[in-house]
């Protein structure tokens, strides 16, 4: 009988030391990362106003713990970030948030070449078991309608193949209003980079949901 007492009492130890290491797992934040060019990095605006901190910001409002790197290039493509996405995402990132595109249309670069770096880079996440959100660009509609339906239709592909969550435009609400743009009519003011958070919020939501599922797979 004291033996099965001590097994019992044995037992009972290990489930609270167990336990706890579970539940602290489980609530661990999320480790995301923004790969993206100017447009996420923050380009004009001091690194408390750029979309990674915003964003951080806003989640941690909503009572989501999450950490988020920013791997935002001024002027990278997405064949920029293809060639650096092994060291941009580091060990341990369970989201991405992929914002690539807008400098390939600027310099009209061939809609195939933008393509195939994309798909480079979620051929590279998938196999890393990261949860995906990719944010869409529109071409500039002065590049002729080939080009434009060419380069817009990459994004909406590529998340259906790749099973990723899908926001259309990141600039949403923010292009063409002087208001929420810098005075190269490009890039978001800080209240621009505020409106781009909470457009987008729903969707990054969901990739933490994603996230934290994908820990007991």
């Amino acid at each position: 009988m004291a033996r099965v007492q001590r097994l019992a009492t044995l037992l009972l130890a290990m489930a609270c030391v167990i336990a706890p290491q579970g539940v602290r797992a489980a609530d661990a934040p999320v480790k995301m990362v923004v790969l993206g060019d100017s447009l996420s990095a923050g380009y004009g605006l001091p690194g408390a106003d750029a979309f990674p901190a915003r964003l951080a910001k806003a989640l941690e409002a909503k009572g989501l713990a999450v950490s988020i790197t920013n791997a935002g290039v001024s002027g990278d493509t997405a064949s920029g970030g293809l060639g650096r996405v092994d060291w941009s995402v580091p060990g341990g990132t369970e989201a991405v948030i992929l914002e690539l595109g807008a400098n390939d249309a600027l310099r009209g670069i061939d809609p195939a070449v933008t393509r195939k770096a994309l798909d480079g880079i979620l051929t590279k996440l998938k196999d890393r078991k990261i949860a995906v959100l990719l944010s869409g660009m529109y071409a500039p509609r002065n590049l002729g309608p080939d080009y434009v339906r060419d380069f817009d239709g990459i994004f909406p592909a590529l998340a259906a193949s790749y099973g990723a969550l899908y926001y259309p435009f990141f600039l949403d609400g923010v292009a063409t209003d002087e208001k929420l743009n810098q005075r190269d009519g490009l890039h978001p003011t800080a209240a621009g980079v505020d409106v781009i958070v909470a457009r987008i919020m729903p969707k990054v939501e969901e990739l933490i949901a994603r996230a934290k599922a994908a820990r007991g797979s």
